[in-house]
């Protein structure tokens, strides 16, 4: 049985996994009915938890056809590396999920990862901005959390969380991972809906310290979050909740 809390970062659920992937569903389809909006957007995210929820997904038919003939699929930040890669990020989406559910191209909308990061994170900028409109990023965007406490392609000390960076979407060189497109902090700011799945006793210690712990975003960037928590929902199954 599920069960909820609030807390400073957002609304926490803590449920089985098919309990949080079907949660995620329902968190999506309720806020398209919501949406006032011409356009529905949806960023997918990275990793082995989003991956799974696709094949959960798929083989469980869980995504009301409205939602899958509708809206605007992207993801919320991406590595520079061709769509065919198993490291793309929109190329798992596809392959996984997208494609299965007979999603049309033009409601697919990846990074334009064939040219410089700087390029690419200006053109997707502009190209996003000319269909949802300017200031505008997601009406939901999925997300998880690192063992380190990153989320999209925001990592600790990552320039991204200076004061005063209005950017949406930006491209960013982390040491030792190469160039990231990624939504900045404010552009996290400006999504409808923020849903974060953190599954497994390895982000239990992580997740104590994000919504327990000390407000450092710098050190721990998903707790930028905070600024926005009325919009945040946190989906965590037992193990990653055992310490909370």
């Amino acid at each position: 049985m599920k069960t909820e809390k609030t807390t400073d970062y957002g609304r926490l659920i803590v449920g089985t996994r098919e309990e949080l992937f079907a949660t995620a569903v329902d968190l999506a389809a309720a806020q398209q009915t919501k949406s006032a909006k011409n356009i529905f957007t949806w960023a997918l995210t990275g990793g082995s938890t989003p991956q799974e929820w696709y094949r959960w997904c798929v083989t469980n038919r869980s995504i009301p056809d409205k939602l899958a003939q509708t809206a605007h699929f992207t993801v919320s930040d991406e590595r520079v590396v061709p769509l065919h890669s198993e490291q793309s990020n929109f190329g798992n989406a596809e392959r996984q999920l997208l494609t299965p559910l007979k999603v049309s191209t033009e409601q697919r909308h990846a990074w334009p990862v064939g040219v410089l990061p700087g390029e690419a994170a200006s053109t997707y900028a502009r190209e996003w901005h000319g269909r949802v409109g300017a200031g505008k990023t997601y009406n939901v965007c999925f997300l998880g959390m690192g063992d380190d406490g990153h989320t999209a392609s925001i990592f600790p000390g990552s320039p991204l969380l200076s004061d005063g960076d209005s950017r949406l979407f930006a491209a960013v060189e982390i040491p030792g991972k190469g160039w990231r497109l990624t939504i900045t902090p404010a552009g996290l700011g400006a999504c409808d809906l923020v849903v974060v799945m953190t599954l497994g006793a390895n982000k239990a210690a992580m997740l104590k310290r994000v919504l327990t712990g000390p407000h450092e975003p710098t050190v721990t960037p998903i707790q930028i979050l905070r600024t926005t928590h009325h919009r945040v929902i946190w989906l965590a199954d037992a193990a990653a909740a055992a310490k909370l």
